[in-house]
């Protein structure tokens, strides 16, 4: 299974662009709003988690739809299928190694791109720690769309058109807990433990809801 997470890293890093392409959209998207909505940095600061969020959502969305299209074209897909090991731990560790090609490096890309956005020291290790438990399961979202649109040609598109729904409430409890902390430390632990459980069923139902789209896929 080492081997199989330094393959998938490699190739995430391959294919999907890597981390450099994912921290340079993030910079992209982080830096239009200032110019949208003005020099205001009272404004910036107020709405910087959700714009970070925002921002880390899409970059994450770049390399989903080849998630397991690589994997198809050549063949290892239906391999791996029929291979008797089991599919929801394969699924486990191609998104381990894709979050860990993309997903970490936006996270710390984080606290650099937060000054762009006028935050303060405490809402940067904020929204940090939010990307950090949340990210993940925008990756394992992620991985039921990309499971799903695998054998359609261009579906990037349908992907995103699936997984930003999906991805909602993450998004609402990773900038409730972000900027609810920054206002009153006592009000950022109930968003963030919601936070943790949308994670913790993904990391549960993600690997479980991609699996059967792969199989079915494949018949």
């Amino acid at each position: 299974m080492k081997c199989l997470f330094v393959r998938e890293y490699q190739l995430a890093n391959r294919v999907g662009g890597g981390a450099l392409i994912g921290v340079l959209f993030f910079l992209a998207v982080v830096t239009i709003f200032p110019f949208g909505v003005g020099p205001d940095m009272i404004l910036l600061s107020r709405i910087g988690a959700a714009i970070l969020w925002i921002g880390a959502l899409l970059a994450t969305l770049l390399g989903l739809d080849r998630l397991f299209q690589a994997d198809r074209e050549d063949g290892s897909l239906e391999l791996l299928v029929m291979s008797g090991r089991s599919l929801e731990l394969v699924v486990l560790i191609k998104c381990a190694a894709h979050w860990a090609a993309t997903g970490l490096p936006l996270v710390l890309a984080t606290p650099v791109l937060s000054l762009f956005v006028g935050l303060d020291f405490q809402s940067i290790v904020l929204v940090t720690l939010t990307l950090l438990v949340g990210a993940p399961a925008l990756t394992l979202v992620g991985a039921v769309g990309a499971g799903v649109t695998v054998s359609m040609r261009r579906g990037g598109v349908l992907l995103s058109i699936l997984v930003i729904p999906l991805a909602i409430p993450i998004l609402i409890f990773g900038v409730s807990a972000a900027t609810a902390g920054a206002i009153d430390s006592n009000n950022f632990l109930v968003p963030f433990l919601f936070l943790c459980a949308l994670t913790l069923f993904g990391l549960v139902v993600g690997p479980l809801a991609a699996a059967a789209a792969l199989r079915v896929s494949g018949d």
